[in-house]
């Protein structure tokens, strides 16, 4: 009887910490991000990742992937972890494709309704870019 209460109580504060995390997932203080001399990319919403190699901005990659490094550390880090591994509450970045910059670029300025916050009103596309040219940069998970 002691060990079910016991494995009772183990499980029920796991589940209340478990439940804790993800109600803090997107309970950032938002950091400026200072864009640099990244090319301006404007109000109209890109669906590339112009900071690409080979891309309209590709010349501004490491500039970019330098700037998305401190960005992607004081915005992004707290959720989605160090160097955009994952502690597996949130997805995983390093796996995100170039074939993924339209789903990434809605994603960040709308947010979603499972804790991720809109950041449309915080960073403006450069700093958005700037981020995803970093995680570009890191390995990909093994």
């Amino acid at each position: 009887m002691a060990t079910s209460f016991s494995l009772k109580a183990l499980i029920t504060a796991t589940l209340l910490g478990a439940a804790g995390l993800v109600m803090a997932h997107g309970n950032v203080t938002p950091q400026e991000v200072d864009t640099g001399n990244l090319p301006t990319l404007g109000e109209d919403v890109l669906l590339e990742n112009p900071f690409r190699e080979g891309n309209a901005h590709g010349d501004a990659n490491a500039q970019a992937v330098e700037i998305g490094e401190s960005a992607y550390a004081g915005n992004c880090a707290g959720c989605h972890g160090i160097r955009a591994m994952s502690g597996g509450l949130t997805p995983d970045l390093r796996e995100l494709t170039e074939w993924d910059d339209e789903f990434y670029i809605n994603r960040v300025r709308n947010g979603t309704d499972r804790g991720m916050p809109s950041w449309k009103k915080t960073l403006d596309q450069n700093a958005m870019w700037a981020i995803k040219t970093y995680v570009e940069s890191l390995p990909k998970p093994e």
